[in-house]
């Protein structure tokens, strides 16, 4: 089986857009309103995570796949994911702070709410918009354990590139 990632997290967090950046794809990003499956990527509506009666379809979905993206919006006050809600679903996590590149990005503030919902796994700072982090996002999907992971991680020396635990 190929590696595949699903995308998780809160409604406008840059689950499309991410989606977009990692197929290359120049697309304009539009509200996902079912599942979207596009290459290795399954792209889901925020709904899903923000709504703990759709959990089950998370919990579904993550049979499909290798890796789930936990998302955290850098422009967000709001955490949507329950403490510790990575170790409920039995794939590779990795975290993922979107806009970066926004004036208004607080990438500590993200970084500690995604530290609440893992508890292990790398950590990557992204822009869709600039490009930042996205082949990291690439190259970790593509690795089967966490301890390659936090190889690649180490190896990388990269301040937008983190491993947890």
């Amino acid at each position: 089986m190929q590696n595949k990632a699903m995308l998780v997290g809160a409604v406008r967090a840059g689950k499309s857009t991410l989606t977009n950046a990692l197929l290359g794809r120049e697309v304009k990003a539009v509200k996902t309103q079912t599942l979207n499956y596009f290459d290795w990527i399954v792209d889901t509506p925020g709904e899903y995570t923000e709504n703990p009666m759709f959990y089950k379809n998370i919990m579904a979905t993550a049979l499909e796949v290798t890796h789930v993206f936990y998302l955290q919006d850098s422009t967000s006050e709001r955490l949507i994911f329950p403490p510790g809600f990575s170790m409920g679903v039995p794939k590779l996590p990795i975290g993922v702070i979107t806009k970066c590149d926004r004036p208004d990005a607080d990438t500590e503030r993200a970084l500690n709410m995604l530290k609440m919902v893992m508890n292990q796994g790398p950590i990557v700072i992204t822009s869709s918009v600039t490009g930042v982090g996205i082949d990291h996002l690439k190259e970790l999907t593509k690795l089967n354990d966490l301890t390659s992971m936090r190889q690649y991680v180490e190896q990388m020396d990269d301040e937008r590139l983190l491993f947890l635990g």
